[in-house]
């Protein structure tokens, strides 16, 4: 196979503490400043609450407590990516939305066997582009309630 035929997955690139993760941007609505929101009682921690988006009522998940990754301070950086899957319209609040790149598919790895942290089992696979390391999320297990 060339290059000319070589598949590619355009993903938006994200940061959270100091490791990048990327998601394809067929999933993602949009990406907004950091804004009001407003908590919803009796949900999952990580979920921050709501806001309102352009007249659409979104609830907002912080990945960084879903991953169980240490909680800082929101930065002027910090983003809210704002996805879709099955119809249904999510918020993630990350440190920052880096950019939007091409990963030759090939390029991709599965999850290794052991990476031994909380977040593993929402990885679908790994990405080494030169010097960068991109985790792939799988959006299915990472808006699953199911601790």
């Amino acid at each position: 196979m060339n290059a000319l035929e070589q598949e590619f997955l355009k993903v938006i690139v994200f940061q959270l503490a100091d490791k990048e993760y990327a998601i394809p941007v067929s999933n993602v609505q949009g990406i907004e400043k950091l804004m009001h929101i407003t908590r919803v009682p009796k949900t999952a921690k990580y979920v921050k609450g709501v806001i309102n988006l352009r007249g659409v009522v979104t609830p907002i998940i912080d990945l960084r407590e879903r991953f169980s990754i240490p909680i800082s301070e929101n930065e002027e950086s910090t983003r809210i990516i704002i996805i879709t899957l099955d119809e249904m319209e999510v918020g993630f609040v990350v440190d920052s939305a880096n950019d939007v790149i091409d990963i030759p598919v090939n390029s991709i790895e599965q999850q290794p066997e052991v990476v031994g942290s909380n977040e593993e089992d929402f990885i679908s696979g790994v990405a080494k582009l030169d010097n960068r390391l991109l985790i792939l999320l799988h959006l299915d297990k990472v808006l699953n309630p199911v601790e």
